[in-house]
């Protein structure tokens, strides 16, 4: 059997770089050797990218230093198909001139990205631009998902059970701050919890009980994003999650699992640094139950809400969806929708007795599906525009086609 060259490209220019890490080498330790020839691809901090052996060890990470762990910095060559990994070697000899060489060809790209820079959009334009198949939810699911505010928007639109908020630009927060604490008051009771639009992780989010703990959440919020959501909070709500795999009309919800908190918040520390040296790390080390302690019917609803928010995406691969549930009013909250789920929700998938490997194959298998649907499509169309078209002496005022006609 030939094997799959499967690139795992992981890391960025995000706040979740280091959750990032941790999931994409938890996934590289089960991919099946027999099936694919694994090529990580890094993306540092200062946006390089890098792949090498070294890049499947955690330890490599810590410090990292390309030159002492014999990475070597590349680039992806975007002529539609190609899926070349480039890179620039020194020139044999005195004066020999630096060459660049292909140092890797990926297949399928299997992305491992949480946040900005790789969870929003960003990275899967990119592959599209490059004609490669890829693991995530596409262009505009992904930005969705990451944007908090448009979420909550589109959820909105299309029915689904949100909480009540109100959003701010930076610009508002600098022009009258006491105004924007006013609105919220308006609006909202307390508490509330504050948001930036963009990051996950629970990162820079803050419960705020009173107007003095909302003006320092929204000063901390805006530290990390230009626009922050402000959403209405609940009394002792229960945590629960729900992941769903597929493409298009081909889609299975997981288990729904409850994480524990001992507070009001799950915050960044209790998501990934609670577990500390544990074997698994990252999400999958949370404490939970699994499945969840709730009633049969609020299990289907759940699972059958999640399929639908998939959907109304245009999801694809793995992703998870968090809710609240106010036991005392029964209602079930959309929190929101992770693209790329920390430890790709692995956990939940063991749960439905679905192996790590196997998840990855189906993965695999639903990227490869996409990309052929797409490239079954027509992108190109021909016509006789150009034989008619007629450039001005200065070319500033537009062009004109035949009379009567422009474009």
């Amino acid at each position: 059997m030939q094997k799959t060259q499967l690139g795992v490209i992981f890391g960025s220019r995000s706040c979740e770089r280091e959750v990032a890490i941790i999931s994409a080498v938890q996934l590289m330790n089960h991919v099946d050797p027999e099936r694919y020839d694994l090529i990580p691809v890094y993306i540092a901090p200062d946006g390089r990218w890098y792949t090498g052996a070294a890049l499947r060890r955690i330890e490599s990470f810590v410090d990292f230093d390309p030159a002492k762990l014999k990475v070597e910095q590349v680039h992806l060559d975007l002529t539609a198909g190609s899926g070349a990994l480039m890179t620039t070697r020194p020139g044999k000899g005195l004066f020999g001139k630096p060459e660049q060489v292909m140092v890797a060809r990926l297949e399928v790209c299997l992305i491992v990205m949480h946040g900005l820079h790789g969870e929003d959009g960003t990275l899967q334009g990119l592959l599209e631009l490059a004609n490669l198949p890829y693991t995530s939810t596409g262009v505009a699911g992904s930005a969705i998902g990451m944007d908090k505010i448009l979420m909550k928007r589109c959820f909105q639109g299309c029915g689904f059970p949100v909480l009540p908020g109100c959003w701010f630009s930076a610009s508002d927060f600098r022009r009258d701050p006491q105004a924007v604490a006013e609105k919220v008051e308006r609006e909202l009771p307390y508490p509330v919890f504050v948001k930036p639009a963009n990051l996950g992780s629970s990162i820079g989010v803050t419960r705020a009980n009173d107007r003095e703990g909302l003006m320092d959440a929204l000063e901390l919020a805006f530290e990390y994003d230009r626009r922050v959501l402000v959403e209405q909070g609940l009394d002792h709500p229960i945590e629960l999650n729900c992941s769903v795999l597929g493409f298009d009309g081909e889609m299975e919800a997981s288990p729904v699992e409850m994480p524990i908190s001992s507070g009001d918040l799950l915050d960044f520390g209790k998501k990934y640094l609670a577990g500390g040296g544990t074997k698994s790390g990252g999400m999958a080390s949370l404490s939970r139950v699994l499945p969840a302690p709730i009633p049969d019917e609020q299990r289907d609803r759940i699972q059958a809400l999640s399929k639908e928010i998939f959907r109304e995406l245009d999801c694809k691969g793995v992703v998870r969806i968090d809710y609240m549930w106010d036991r005392v009013t029964d209602q079930l909250f959309i929190t929101e929708i992770n693209t790329i789920p920390g430890s790709l929700a692995f956990y939940l998938w063991e749960a439905a007795g679905v192996k790590y490997s196997v998840l990855i194959d189906r993965m695999v298998a639903l990227a490869r599906k996409a990309w052929e649907e797409k490239n079954a499509r027509t992108f190109v169309f021909t016509s006789d525009i150009l034989k008619g078209a007629k450039l001005g002496a200065k070319g500033a005022k537009g062009s004109k086609g035949s009379k009567g006609s422009k474009f």
